[in-house]
């Protein structure tokens, strides 16, 4: 009786087994890969982090793609704020006056409108809905940072003003083209602002005043008295 041979097992062809190899090293790139993406999303800072402050709702950081800024360019080249022209604000509350000054030259699109809202008693019995350590912020008739008066103003900026103790400033949303009446100012430096929000005044007395407020306290009236 013939005895069968078994068919000893028959190596693998060399080009499976390039087939082989090639899958294991793309496995291990793309394992890699994906490793170090995972570990540059993490590293990465949160984006808009340092600019939610001055508001949750109106005042939400984010880059302007667009800015415009003030065309008096004497007083850029001079350096300083005596040079321009100044209209006075004052805003009158129950613990006393804050007077600021506001820059229609420097900042004519924003200046023009916030004179245009208290101009027509707009601000009058509107409350400092927002109080915090190093901010205060008002101007909102639903008293809750979502209100405005209807209508929005596009972003504009100074190099000459920049967000520290004392400066006034438009609130917006996180598009920079937002702004209507909300304003803030500033009880401390805010440096990481700069360049996104619109300021167009300072305060030149009262900030003992603004160092008081609590939430809700009002402004009785916003006037504004003109060079």
């Amino acid at each position: 009786m013939a005895v069968k041979k078994k068919n000893p097992r028959q190596p693998a062809p060399p080009r499976r087994n390039l087939i082989i190899a090639a899958i294991i090293v793309f496995t291990l790139l793309l394992a890699a890969a994906t490793g170090y993406s995972t570990y540059r999303q993490e590293q990465q800072p949160e984006s808009n982090a340092a600019a939610e402050k001055p508001n949750d709702k109106q005042a939400d950081a984010g880059k302007a793609d667009d800015k415009n800024t003030g065309n008096n360019k004497a007083a850029q080249s001079a350096g300083d704020l005596s040079k321009t022209k100044k209209d006075l604000v004052v805003i009158k509350t129950s613990l006393g006056d804050i007077e600021a000054e506001v820059y229609p030259e420097l900042m004519p699109v924003t200046v023009t409108n916030f004179e245009k809202l208290a101009g027509s008693e707009f601000y009058n019995g509107l409350t400092f809905h927002r109080v915090e350590d190093w901010v205060v912020q008002g101007g909102d008739p639903e008293g809750d940072g979502s209100g405005g008066p209807g209508w929005t103003i596009k972003l504009e900026t100074n190099p000459l003003l920049k967000n520290t103790r004392g400066a006034v400033a438009m609130a917006r949303s996180e598009k920079p083209d937002t702004a209507g009446s909300q304003f803030y100012i500033l009880k401390k430096d805010a440096s990481w602002l700069d360049g996104d929000y619109a300021v167009f005044g300072r305060v030149v007395k009262g900030m003992e005043i603004v160092d008081r407020l609590k939430p809700g306290d009002k402004m009785q009236t916003v006037d504004i008295a003109k060079n």
